[in-house]
């Protein structure tokens, strides 16, 4: 019979990652704000811009529902990757939660890590969600696996630029000041920031907001969903992932 040896230590950093990250994303999906952030409000501005374009003959280049499929799920990666992100941190930070996490075994990379994956998470079950409903309204998906591929490139894109920008502004204000700026801000670029309108439906100003982020991963994504890859969207989001990175690193307060 073998003696009972403690062997103290820490897990695998795969698996303390995987651990933070469906702990993360559980308590996303289990807070009322943030799922109204993540799914209802999507699903709503999806079944009222399709529906509301039909009834008043908006011309958007398209069937409108091919249109703005895309552009509601672009917007879900927005409302999850940055409002949702940079709320939650803000407080987390507000409480302690950070300062707690990041004396622990947990790494701060590893934490840091854990949030990115559970933002993925999330986005996955937005998108399956907001994909059943664009389906019923009559969207045809992405063309072929090209497609599939190119929306997954530009929905990891768009995470990184706007998680970056997300916990820049989590890291810098108060909780209630990062919750006014957040909030404002997705109002802002869902009305203005071409994310769920085409950049062309601006006029003069879409080839201005299509530098925003928001312009970057709406345009991106709707290329995406036709079997395109639209490399200069791309690489804005990246120039805005590296500029909110570079911004982080310099400014975020754990407490």
């Amino acid at each position: 019979m073998t003696a009972f040896a403690p062997a103290p230590g820490a897990a695998p950093v795969g698996r303390q990652l995987l651990a933070q990250a469906g702990m993360e994303a559980r308590l996303m999906l289990r807070n009322g704000e943030q799922l109204l952030l993540a799914v209802v409000i999507p699903v709503i501005v999806l079944v009222g811009a399709v529906r509301g374009a039909e009834r008043v003959g908006l011309d958007v280049g398209g069937r409108p529902v091919d249109v703005l499929t895309p552009g509601v799920l672009a917007l879900a990666v927005m409302s999850t990757a940055f409002t949702s992100l940079a709320i939650a941190t803000g407080f987390e930070r507000r409480y302690g939660v950070l300062k707690r996490l990041g004396t622990a075994p947990l790494s701060r990379t590893t934490l840091l890590g854990g949030k990115v994956l559970a933002l993925l998470l999330v986005e996955l079950v937005q998108f399956a969600v907001i994909g059943a409903v664009g389906v019923a309204l009559g969207w045809s998906g992405p063309a072929g696996a090209g497609g599939a591929l190119a929306v997954v490139a530009a929905a990891l894109c768009g995470t990184a630029a706007f998680a970056s920008l997300g916990m820049l502004l989590a890291g810098s204000l108060r909780a209630e000041a990062t919750l006014a700026a957040a909030n404002l801000v997705y109002l802002l670029l869902l009305a203005g920031g071409a994310v769920v309108l085409p950049a062309d439906q601006y006029g003069g100003l879409g080839d201005v907001v299509r530098w925003l982020p928001s312009g970057a991963l709406g345009e991106a994504v709707r290329a995406a969903c036709d079997g395109a890859l639209a490399i200069r969207d791309l690489v804005v989001l990246l120039g805005w992932t590296a500029l909110g990175s570079a911004l982080t690193v310099r400014t975020f307060k754990w407490e």
